[in-house]
């Protein structure tokens, strides 16, 4: 992608969110319609849909020729990676949404080519916007992220849904459980873009999960990867953005420490 359209994709794409971003503070507590989708935990609101439209609306009247995949399904069929595609998901954690009206994120990766261009993380609530373009680091809120630290396993934290140490068909819980003993904690924020941002930032270590949609990790492809991370399926292969995938998150000194302790069925 040549640099002046990217930086300039970029420049629009951090507008467009921190507009969307304000738009939802400023409605946050009037009341919203709540729908479910594939189970009666999976939520969907009025603002999401909105929120996606929001953003289709922009891209198509800026670049026509971009592709839009989004959570809420007003984008486009995506069947290739050809071109610009734009990953979104309009609010990452709309259970938090719903019930919290905080630790949601909007989450925007931008790939060219198959390839990774931009990642933004947009922390709603905290207004912290977390950013990255390929090749030229990660930031939040404009200040540069370090590169990750190499911790052991033993001082690490992992960001783990606790469902998926009890007894289920894709992994084997008691290595689950294992690993859980072996790091120094566990977290789980409800939100699978905001966790891969505080990878990132470097507050969290390691994170995996047995399911997540492209929409969910696409910008943290963009920003793990710009502060040395690891991110993958949960067997080391790479990630598919056409499909839902397992996904292991880390800094590389203990990535393969927490594949050693997991097995999938």
């Amino acid at each position: 992608m040549d640099e002046k359209i990217r930086q300039d994709i970029f420049k629009r794409a951090k507008q467009w969110i921190h507009e969307a971003g304000k738009h939802i503070r400023d409605v946050i507590d009037e009341p919203l319609y709540i729908d479910t989708k594939s189970n009666p935990n999976d939520l969907v609101t009025d603002m999401d849909r909105n929120t996606e439209k929001y953003f289709l609306e922009k891209i198509q009247q800026t670049y026509p020729d971009h592709r839009v995949l989004g959570e809420e399904g007003y984008g486009d069929d995506i069947q290739s990676l050809e071109g610009t595609v734009w990953i979104i998901d309009p609010i990452d954690g709309t259970m938090n949404f719903v019930h919290q009206k905080r630790n949601f994120a909007i989450s925007i990766g931008i790939f060219h080519e198959g390839i990774g261009e931009i990642g933004l993380i947009y922390n709603v609530m905290e207004d912290q916007l977390y950013t990255a373009i390929r090749g030229q680091g990660a930031f939040k809120n404009e200040k540069k992220l370090p590169q990750l630290a190499n911790k052991v396993l033993g001082e690490s934290i992992l960001v783990i849904n606790s469902v998926w140490a009890c007894p289920n068909k894709k992994i084997n819980h008691e290595g689950v459980q294992t690993l859980i003993k072996r790091v120094r904690g566990t977290r789980s924020y409800g939100s699978a873009a905001l966790e891969f941002a505080f990878i990132a930032e470097g507050i969290v270590d390691g994170y995996l999960t047995l399911q997540l949609s492209p929409w969910d990790f696409a910008a943290g492809i963009v920003l793990i990867e710009e502060v040395g991370g690891i991110i993958t399926q949960a067997n080391g292969e790479k990630l598919n953005l056409l499909s839902n995938n397992t996904v292991l998150c880390s800094n590389r000194e203990i990535n393969d420490l927490i594949k050693d302790n997991i097995e999938l069925l």
